[in-house]
């Protein structure tokens, strides 16, 4: 656990651990991982823990397979047994153990592409309930309004529960926010939250506040997993941060994270880092 403090005192984590154990002879995506390949058993103590590495590390790999193994419904997009990008991670949910304190079946699974994806579809759902409406206005317009009302019942009923968990007017909202009203919607107490890269669709200050709405959760006995590249998200206190560089997965503290001292050490001299990075590359450029 790292050392900047302890997260609440609730006994939130429903899920304990999980072990892992490999096929043998196994050379195939995601076994071929290295961080999955020395994977054993990851132990879940606190509230939140986070999933941190360089692209490709196998971070996001395993939390679809810890998705799969625990039956969580995802939000955004298709079933995750049906998912036709999920085939391998499936195949690697098969050789996951869970082992759960209280197992529950609250929660949802959540990947930052799979969020504007369901901003779309959320959009269509919207304009065909209205569409109907317009149609049943039409088609009946020398019935009752009783009969016009009875008949528009439906789509009327689904409009409403859409602009109650989502706003009356989602597209006049930024990503973040609707990110975050999202978000709000569908966290449950005692809930297990498996979250990728949520920080995506979220500014620094939105981050603050999707933090306050984990720690809320937390509070009332929820467990979060997520995948971050977050400074800001690595940063929760008495959170478990996992490396999945240089495997095997190990426990890591928020100052001695490679991306946590990039960060701070650019803050302090921008012009150090540009001076390598955008002049070296606008010399090269120009000598083409």
């Amino acid at each position: 656990m790292d050392s900047h403090g302890l997260l609440g005192d609730s006994k939130a984590s429903q899920l304990a651990s999980v072990t892992y154990e490999p096929p043998e002879g196994a050379t195939a995506f995601p076994f071929s991982v290295p961080a999955i390949a020395r994977l054993e058993r990851l132990d879940f103590d606190a509230p939140v823990t986070l999933f941190v590495g360089e692209n490709g590390s196998g971070k996001s790999t395993l939390l679809e397979a810890l998705a799969l193994a625990a039956d969580l419904p995802a939000v955004g997009t298709s079933r995750l047994s049906t998912d036709p990008t999920l085939a391998a991670q499936r195949d690697l949910a098969r050789r996951v153990r869970l082992s759960w304190r209280g197992r529950t079946r609250r929660g949802f699974f959540l990947r930052a592409e799979d969020f504007f994806g369901f901003q779309k579809s959320l959009a269509k759902a919207r304009a065909d309930h209205a569409a109907e409406i317009a149609r049943v206005d039409r088609e009946m317009a020398h019935h009752s309004e009783w009969a016009r009302t009875l008949a528009k019942g439906p789509h009327a009923s689904s409009l409403s529960d859409m602009e109650r968990r989502y706003g009356a007017d989602p597209d006049a909202q930024s990503h973040g926010e609707a990110f975050l009203r999202l978000f709000g919607s569908r966290l449950v107490p005692g809930g297990l939250f498996l979250l990728d890269e949520p920080e995506a669709a979220l500014s620094p200050q939105s981050q603050l506040g999707f933090l306050a709405m984990m720690k809320d959760a937390v509070d009332t006995g929820s467990q979060f997993i997520v995948v971050t590249h977050s400074p800001i998200l690595m940063a929760i206190p008495g959170a478990t941060i996992l490396s999945f560089d240089e495997p095997p997965v190990h426990p890591v503290g928020y100052d001695d994270l490679e991306s946590v001292r990039l960060i701070r050490d650019f803050l302090q001299a921008p012009e150090r880092f540009l001076r390598l990075v955008w002049a070296g590359s606008s010399s090269q450029t120009s000598g083409r």
